[in-house]
């Protein structure tokens, strides 16, 4: 599923954060990461649990010390993770989620995409198109500077996030 995690990692990161330096591609990159990495192993592993983008997120801590940039740009990675850890319902598998605090040495279960039925996994893709037809429209892409703002950096407009600094 690839329009499910894109539009509501882009949906999430627009309600929950409204941070306009934050790299939205990068949001989507980490939002696709796990189901990217486990379908190519077959199972679920590190990436459906709650210790990969941790620890992914303390590794960029600890090698970006004195890079503040490149810091804030990295992070979008682990964040898009965590999202899709919420929209995958991850969570609702206990023994995967927790591994390795559960004593499961290996990832014995399927990727959550395996366990769905086709209709929803269809359904979870329109509404994903849906989502980002929406983000498209509330970042302001119909606006061709906006656009090339966002695809030159992953930026949005600062004047959509915050309303009052318009002039």
């Amino acid at each position: 599923m690839l329009l499910w995690f894109a539009g509501t990692a882009l949906i999430a990161m627009w309600f929950t954060f409204r941070d306009p330096a934050i790299d939205h591609r990068l949001i989507i990159v980490g939002a696709l990461l796990p189901d990217a990495v486990d379908v190519f192993l077959g199972k679920t592993n590190l990436m459906h649990t709650l210790v990969a983008p941790i620890l992914l997120l303390m590794g960029l801590m600890i090698c970006t010390i004195g890079r503040r940039q490149f810091r804030r740009h990295a992070l979008a990675v682990p964040i898009g993770m965590f999202w899709h850890l919420v929209f995958d319902g991850a969570w609702m598998n206990t023994e995967t989620f927790w591994r390795p605090f559960t004593g499961a040495t290996s990832g014995t279960t399927n990727i959550p995409i395996a366990d769905r039925e086709v209709l929803l996994i269809v359904g979870m893709e329109i509404i994903g198109l849906a989502l980002l037809i929406w983000s498209w429209q509330l970042m302001g892409m119909n606006q061709p500077e906006r656009r090339r703002l966002f695809m030159r950096s992953g930026r949005i407009d600062r004047d959509l996030i915050n309303p009052r600094t318009r002039g």
